[in-house]
């Protein structure tokens, strides 16, 4: 019997071999699910400036609409054959808990390949604000419930998410107010019309840089190379505490192993690049990389977190 086992083996290998040269043969087309010019977009085309090793071009297509969900599902239905990737936000693993009747399964209709980068939100108060920490707010929220305030860019957003697990995880009452988006947020929170607001580090670092509005932690366990200097929230009085978004590359479920570990190594070559690295950093985003088992659990795992800070918080999806 082994001496029919080898040479299988050995045909085998040579036949992923060849797969592997033989693709990418034609463009292949990164779906990216939000309009060009913003966070999500210039991640994306900041990584792909670097994936030159590929015999053809990745050429970047943005599907808008729907909170994203118009491409997440395109890239569900397309044909599992390595030409048609995603350009995946943690905003996707939200998206079940806002839904009720998705058109995806965010958990099993896609192929993970790798994570590209973290994103983390930051908790800031006006300059002028009397909280000079965490345990500052907790008291001053558990001392006079309702009373505090906080932004969010929008309902059902991953930083207003954010916001509900800091107050399921601290007991306290602070009210919501949704603005249409990040700018007009962060407006009224130097402006002190608001207290808090938890908005992505990309959000809000030119306004923390500028003394506009102080950090008081930042929502992962690990500080943001962007903003060292600023607690974690886990450190800063809430243990336990962490919520990140990311954004990465997946394909289709049913693309094959070759392909999705071709492009896993090419990936991490282009994210190990000094110039890339510094260049995420810069933008509030922390440069990392997974391996395909590591992105699906993150995903799943996701998934579930976010769907029990929904439900706490009495969001029902829609």
């Amino acid at each position: 019997m082994r001496r029919f086992i080898l040479p299988f083996l050995l045909l085998a290998s040579v036949a992923a071999g060849v797969f592997a040269q033989a693709y990418p043969s034609r463009p292949v087309r990164l779906i990216v699910p939000y309009p060009p010019g913003g966070a999500s977009d210039l991640h994306a085309r900041l990584l792909v400036a670097k994936l030159t090793e590929l015999p053809q071009p990745i050429v970047i297509e943005n599907r808008v609409g729907a909170a994203g969900n118009v491409a997440f599902d395109y890239v569900a239905k397309a044909a599992p054959d390595g030409y048609t990737l995603l350009w995946g936000a943690g905003s996707m693993t939200v998206a079940p808990a806002l839904t009720a009747k998705l058109p995806f399964d965010v958990v099993n209709d896609y192929a993970p390949i790798s994570l590209v980068v973290v994103v983390q939100n930051v908790l800031m108060v006006p300059t002028a604000s009397p909280f000079k920490n965490v345990p500052d707010v907790i008291a001053a929220a558990k001392a006079h419930p309702g009373k505090l305030n906080y932004a969010s860019a929008g309902p059902g957003g991953i930083p207003h998410l954010t916001m509900e697990l800091f107050k399921s995880m601290t007991a306290t009452d602070i009210a919501h107010i949704p603005y249409k988006g990040d700018s007009p947020a962060l407006v009224d929170l130097v402006a002190g019309r608001v207290d808090l607001y938890f908005a992505t580090i990309a959000g809000g670092i030119q306004q923390i840089k500028s003394g506009k509005v102080r950090a008081l932690g930042v929502s992962a366990k690990k500080r943001a190379a962007a903003l060292p200097e600023v607690a974690t929230l886990d450190e800063a009085g809430v243990p336990g505490y962490e919520v990140v978004s990311w954004f990465g590359i997946l394909a289709p479920a049913g693309t094959p192993r070759e392909i999705v570990n071709l492009m896993h190594g090419q990936i991490v070559k282009a994210v190990a690049q000094p110039d890339l690295r510094e260049k995420y950093v810069g933008l509030g985003s922390e440069p990392t990389t997974s391996t395909p088992q590591e992105f699906q659990a993150l995903i799943r795992d996701s998934v579930a977190k976010f769907a029990q800070i929904a439900k706490s918080a009495g969001i029902k999806p829609e």
